[in-house]
């Protein structure tokens, strides 16, 4: 993926930098499983099936590189990590619901 230094320079319109963020392998699942709370990386992996883990760890990694996700360290038992959306990410999920309400009336 491209960083998000090369994004703010190479891209003319504003909507470009923003669906290249969103876009690539899963990303738009785990945007659309965020929504609903937390996220742990074996619920992932059962929610999408199709995936593997290498996808789905370089699909999280991105987006916590463009500032969507944050990563938290669970330290109770069992230790596990979370993946939460940033105020940022959760800005974006009235911009989801539009696409995927423009989508349902192509369809």
């Amino acid at each position: 993926m491209t960083t998000k230094s090369n994004l703010e320079t190479t891209e003319t319109c504003p909507a470009q930098s923003l669906l290249k963020m969103l876009s690539g392998k899963w990303k738009p699942e785990i945007f659309k499983l965020s929504v609903s709370g937390p996220l742990r990386f074996s619920t992932l992996l059962k929610d999408i099936p199709e995936a593997n883990k290498q996808s789905l760890s370089t699909a999280l990694r991105e987006l916590e590189e463009v500032g969507l996700f944050s990563r938290v360290v669970i330290k109770e038992k069992p230790l596990h990590v979370e993946y939460n959306l940033t105020e940022m990410g959760k800005s974006m999920i009235t911009v989801f619901e539009q696409l995927d309400n423009l989508n349902n009336k192509l369809i």
